[in-house]
Order: structure tokens, then sequence, then C-alpha cells
């Protein structure tokens, strides 16, 4: 796949045969093989040129990568966790390339008119607190200093609360 996304273009397996043999022996079969399976895959298309074929990858390797990602966060139980430990993995140039691609979604993103945030009024009437959210290990949040409701209505039946 590399070979294929490196070059742009539809490729043979001839041509990615002598490309891969400069660096080690390989044989011809081996790349027609490989280029079958990535066809049935999905991951390139192929038309007939003469007795040849000639490959096209379906989509880039940015792409690609988008979905890798995409696939392992959405496995997370807790993407918010998950995001900011690889944030923490970046490097300063991955972490610059990452504000840059931010500042361009939200470039092309248009502006949606404000919607006022729908709570009940209960909510609404009390007041904010003072502590800062802590994202818990179930995805959502936790506010620092506060018993979680479930160990509210457990003191309320005469429980430990813990």
């Amino acid at each position: 796949m590399t070979r294929v996304w490196q070059w742009n273009r539809p490729v043979t397996v001839r041509e990615v045969l002598e490309d891969l043999q400069q660096e080690r022996s390989i044989a011809y079969t081996t790349v027609m093989t490989v280029l079958d399976n990535l066809h049935q895959k999905g991951w390139v298309r192929r038309e007939v040129e003469g007795r040849a074929y000639r490959y096209t990858a379906v989509s880039t390797r940015a792409a690609y990568s988008a979905a890798l990602m995409n696939e392992a966060w959405a496995q997370s139980d807790n993407p918010a966790a998950a995001l900011i430990a690889f944030f923490g993995m970046m490097s300063q140039e991955q972490r610059e390339a990452l504000n840059d691609a931010i500042r361009i979604v939200q470039r092309d993103v248009p502006e949606a008119p404000p919607v006022a945030p729908a709570t009940p009024p209960a909510a609404a009437a009390a007041p904010a607190p003072a502590e800062s959210a802590q994202v818990t290990e179930g995805g959502g949040t936790a506010e620092a200093g506060r018993e979680a409701p479930g160990d509210q209505a457990d003191e309320a039946r005469g429980g430990s609360g813990r």
C-alpha cells in the first residue's frame, strides 16, 4: 500500500516489484498476491490494461490513518480519557499539527446560531459549583468535592453512603 499511496497513480505489479527489488529479493507472485488481497479487501481498485491490472488506492493514507484513530477511539470505554492520554503522548510538532487541523476544521464549519441549553427548571435554579469537573472512568464527569447522586440516595435510605 505504501508504494500505491506514494506514487498516487495507477500501478502495475511489475512496477511495485521492481521498486521493492531495490531493497530486497521478492517474487512477482508475492507482490501479485498482496495486491490481489488488497483488491479483495477493498483497499485498491483495479482496471485491466492489456494483460495486466493497474491498481489504484481507494482512499488516501491520511483517510486510512484517520479511520484507524476513529476506530480505536470508538472502542474506548472512556473516550475523553483516551484523548487526554493520546494528546499526552504527542510531540510538540504533533500538537502544532493538531492545532492547525482544529483551526482548519473550525474555519470550514459554518457557525450555527447559539442554542440555549435544555436544562430542567430545578437544575437551572441551582447555583453553579465552584469546583472543577473531572473525567470519570465511566466517561462522564464528576465534580470534585461532591458526592455522586447514588451516594445521596443511599444516605437518604439510611445507608453509609459508600
